[in-house]
Formats: C-alpha cells, structure tokens, sequence
C-alpha cells in the first residue's frame, strides 16, 4: 500500500477514557473508500498512552459489529493488557475501526480493505503505530476473522501475524449466497477473495487459528487449516459461533501476536 495516499488525521476525538487495562481513545474521519464517516478506537495497554511507538494489531470485528462493540467484552485497552501467567503480555496497540458488513474487501460501492490499507493504517503510522521496526498483527473475530486472514494473504508484506477466532469461511458460493447473499457481490468476487485458495500468500506468517468444534464454520475452517504450511498454532475445542467462546480466545490471542515480536 502506498503512504502517498496518507489522509487527514481523524477530523474529530470524540472519546478518551483511561481503564484498569490503560487507555482508549475514540475518534472518526470521512473515508474516501467507504464513502462515510468511519468510527475507530486506539487501545493503549497499561503503562502506555497516546504517542507511545508500538507495534500495532488492526482488529477486524464480526457482521453488524462496530468499532465499538467487536471484542467479545473486552475494550480495546484490556485486550492488549491482558495478563498470562501472571505476567503481561508485551506492549502493543490495538485498533479497532467500522469495516460495515461486507466481509472487509471492496464492494462496488464500499471498500473497508481500501479504507484499512490507505487511509487507517497511514493514519496510525503517523501516530507512532506499527511503523518498522514495530510490526503490525492482525486479529479478528467470525467475519473479522476471515477479516484477519484475507488481509495478510493480499498483503502479507505488510502483516506479520495472523490471529483468527472463530472465521467465517466460505468454500463456495452457493454457500455464501445460502447464509449471508451480501458477503461478496458475485462469483468472481468470492473467486478472488476467498480465503481457502490464497493460503499460499500466507507461507511465511505466523497464525493462530480458533474455531469450536460445534461452529457451524468448522468444517470449512478445517478445510483452510489443511491448506495451511505445519507449525500454525490451530486450536479446535469444544463451543460454539457465540460470545463465550469469542471471550475465551481474546487472551491467548493476543498473547500469540505478542510471543511474535
């Protein structure tokens, strides 16, 4: 992605609140890209605050999710300070932003993946965030987890890590015109971003793939993990597409991203 494309910095703060976890700060700006106002919220963890240099993980959330509401009850700042064994995880920032319902690749007339590589990234670089050599993650949940993974395979230069709980993967269109029609816009569409058959591009990232084994995604999820190289961190345990399970993978998550840097 090209930083010439670097846009305005958020035309608005509309929030910042600090947590036992550390601090978020709300805003929004107007994307070319999804043609509307976009919401988004910068999680700093515990000990951090704005103009810290961190790396950087960019949270896709799920379908009707916004960047308010995707982390499975977590804000943004506790995910990124979550402790594990006692400890925690090393300092990253986290972003969550609005990617709309149509599974985070361009539409005709909505493009979140446009919106993500030229307008938020650059806009999170110019603030410190996931600028070398501080890598930047990504991570999301159901649709966002797809999310996750469709980005780092069309731009595996840019992300360094992949976590994905509970994706919502598709293997063939019908499916996708059977449980959600506005999921991709045609059959060339899904062609092109369907996550199962690019997992070539994903040969040198680092995943951590979760999915319960009573999601109704599962068997396609096993489907992409197959397609996968060895040594990805897959985790198939016992739950369900819901709250819980999403709750359940966010600190273990987010404790994979930080064991990369």
């Amino acid at each position: 992605y090209g930083v010439d494309a670097l846009v305005h910095e958020a035309k608005s703060i509309s929030e910042s609140f600090t947590n036992s976890g550390g601090t978020n700060i709300s805003g929004s700006f107007y994307s070319t890209f999804r043609k509307r106002e976009v919401g988004y919220t910068i999680g700093y963890p515990k000990g951090h605050v704005e103009g810290s240099a961190l790396p950087l993980i960019v949270f896709f959330h799920g379908f009707r999710g916004t960047h308010e509401h995707g982390l499975a009850g977590y804000s943004p700042s506790e995910a990124v300070s979550v402790r594990t064994n006692g400890r925690q995880v090393r300092p990253m920032a986290i972003v969550t932003v609005d990617g709309g319902g149509g599974y985070w690749h361009p539409h005709p007339l909505d493009d979140p993946m446009g919106m993500v590589m030229h307008e938020l990234i650059p806009m999170m670089n110019h603030r410190g965030l996931g600028v070398a050599p501080n890598p930047i993650f990504t991570m999301g949940i159901s649709m966002g987890g797809y999310g996750a993974i469709a980005f780092a395979e069309n731009f595996p230069h840019v992300f360094s890590a992949v976590a994905a709980i509970s994706p919502a993967i598709f293997v063939t269109y019908e499916h996708v015109k059977y449980v959600n029609p506005g999921a991709y816009w045609s059959a060339s569409d899904f062609a092109r971003y369907d996550a199962v058959t690019h997992t070539a591009s994903l040969r040198q990232i680092p995943l951590r793939v979760a999915s319960g084994l009573s999601d109704p995604f599962h068997p396609w999820v096993q489907d992409f993990v197959s397609k996968l190289v060895p040594g990805n961190v897959v985790v198939f345990a016992p739950g369900g597409h819901d709250g819980a399970f999403f709750y359940n993978q966010i600190a273990p998550s987010i404790e994979f991203l930080a064991n990369q840097l």
